[in-house]
C-alpha cells in the first residue's frame, strides 16, 4: 500500500514516518459471498463451505504473532457470512494483532454497526463506481444504494471508515465520481486499486486499464491528494498494486518541493516497494498460504504445516526478500528507481509471461522515468 497523503503530510511538516512494524496478513476467511464481482480473485459464491474450523484460525494467530505479523485483514468472499468472525477478531486484539475489516457492506446494520466498528481498528468497503458502474460489476441491482447506506452507516459512528475502489475499464470513469462522493460524505479514507491479473481478474484480463489510461488516472490521483494538503483535508488516500506510483509521486513532489525532494526518496526506499512476501502475504480460506492474494505459488498450507515452518523458510522467501530485486529482467535489469518500486507485482508478470521473474508488464513509467 503506497500512501499518498501520509507521506506527504510527514515529509512536509517533519513527521516522524509511519513504519510499519510487523507484517500484514490478508486472510480470505471465507469463500462464501453474496456477491459475484466481475475482478474478484477469489471466485466466492454464497454455496461455499467454511474450511477453517476455529480452533485452527486460533493456533495459528499464535504462530503468527511468533514471526512478527502485526495485521491482519479480515477479507474473503464476505468475512461477515462467518458467524465466528467477531470471536476470532478479538482473539487477535488479546494478541495485539490490529485487524482490518474488508467488506462489501451488505451485511451492515443498525443493530451490529457498533459491534463491527468497536471490534476492528478500520473497516474498508467496496464501490466500484456510481450506481449503473457498481451494480453491474458487483452482479447485483441494487447493491449500489446498500452499500453506500452501510458506508454512511459506519460513518456515522465517528470511527475509521474508508472506501475501496478498483480501477479498470468499466470503472475508470468513475474515479472523479468516487473523489467527489469522498468529498461529499467526509469520509476519512479512499484507497485506490489497480487491477491485478487473478481469479475473475484473470478472466477478464481484457479490462484492464492501458498504460495511457493509467497515467491519467494516477496524474488525477496525484492532484488530489496535494490538492487535501493544501487545503489541510483530512481525507486519506492510498494506492495499492501498482508500486510504480510513487516514482511518479517523487517527480511530482519535488516539483512542489524540490529542497526535500532527497528526504522523500529516502522515505520511499525506506517504505521499500512491492512487499510480497517480505512485509505481506495471504491466506485463503482453504488454509493455503501466498506472498501476497494473487500469487500464482503456494509456499504452505497452514492446516497441514506450523505457520513458522512456511514463513521462513524456502528460496522463493528468500527471493522476494531481496530489495531490491535485482533478479529482475526487462526494463526492472537497468531501472534506477527499482530501490523505490521494487519491480512491482510478481503475480502479473507471471500471469502474462509464466516468469516470476519479468519485468511487470503494467509499469507505465517512461524511460527517462525510471532514471534518477
Amino acid at each position: 500500500m503506497f500512501r499518498l497523503t501520509n507521506l506527504i503530510k510527514s515529509v512536509v511538516e517533519d513527521q516522524s514516518p509511519r513504519v510499519l512494524d510487523g507484517a500484514i496478513a490478508i486472510w480470505n476467511f471465507t469463500n462464501r459471498c453474496n456477491l459475484s464481482c466481475l475482478h474478484c480473485y477469489s471466485k466466492s459464491t454464497l454455496d461455499e463451505v467454511d474450511t477453517l474450523t476455529t480452533p485452527q484460525i486460533k493456533k495459528t494467530i499464535l504462530e503468527m504473532k511468533e514471526n512478527g505479523i502485526k495485521f491482519i485483514i479480515f477479507s474473503g468472499g464476505e468475512p461477515l457470512t462467518r458467524k465466528d468472525l467477531f470471536e476470532i477478531a478479538d482473539f487477535c486484539k488479546e494478541n495485539e494483532i490490529i485487524t482490518y475489516l474488508s467488506s462489501n457492506g451488505l451485511y451492515f446494520t443498525k443493530s451490529n454497526i457498533q459491534k463491527i466498528v468497536d471490534t476492528f481498528n478500520y473497516v474498508g468497503v467496496s464501490i466500484d463506481g456510481d450506481e449503473e458502474t457498481h451494480d453491474y460489476f458487483r452482479g447485483l441491482k441494487g447493491a449500489f444504494k446498500e452499500t453506500l447506506k452501510a458506508v454512511k452507516l459506519a460513518n456515522s459512528t465517528g470511527s475509521k471508515v474508508g472506501i475501496r475502489f478498483t480501477m479498470t475499464k468499466d470503472t475508470i470513469g468513475s474515479l472523479e465520481y468516487i473523489f467527489d462522493m469522498v468529498e461529499k460524505e467526509n469520509i476519512p479514507k479512499i484507497y485506490i486499486s489497480h487491477l491485478v491479473y487473478s481469479g475473475r481478474g484473470l478472466d477478464n484480463l481484457k479490462m484492464d486499464l492501458t498504460k495511457e489510461q493509467r497515467r491519467e488516472a494516477v496524474d488525477f490521483i496525484l492532484d488530489k491528494a496535494f490538492q487535501y494538503h493544501k487545503e489541510g483535508r483530512d481525507i486519506e488516500i492510498v494506492t495499492g498494486n501498482m508500486e510504480m506510483d510513487a516514482v511518479v509521486f517523487l517527480e511530482r513532489f519535488a516539483n512542489e518541493y524540490p529542497d526535500l525532494k532527497e528526504k522523500m526518496r529516502e522515505r520511499l526506499v525506506s517504505w521499500g516497494g512491492n512487499s510480497a512476501g517480505r512485509k505481506l502475504l495471504n491466506i485463503n480460506s482453504e488454509g493455503d498460504v501466498r506472498p501476497d492474494p494473487f500469487f500464482p505459488i503456494t509456499i504452505g498450507n497452514i492446516i497441514e504445516q506450523n505457520f513458522s515452518d512456511i514463513w521462513q523458510k524456502g528460496e522463493l522467501l528468500e527471493q522476494l526478500r531481496k530489495h531490491p530485486r535485482k533478479q529482475i529482467s526487462g526494463i526492472c535489469s537497468d531501472c534506477e528507481q527499482i530501490d523505490i518500486c521494487n519491480g512491482g507485482s510478481r503475480a502479473r508478470a507471471y500471469a502474462i509471461t509464466g516468469d516470476l521473474w519479468s519485468e511487470d508488464p503494467s509499469c507505465y513509467l517512461t524511460k527517462e522515468e525510471r532514471r534518477r
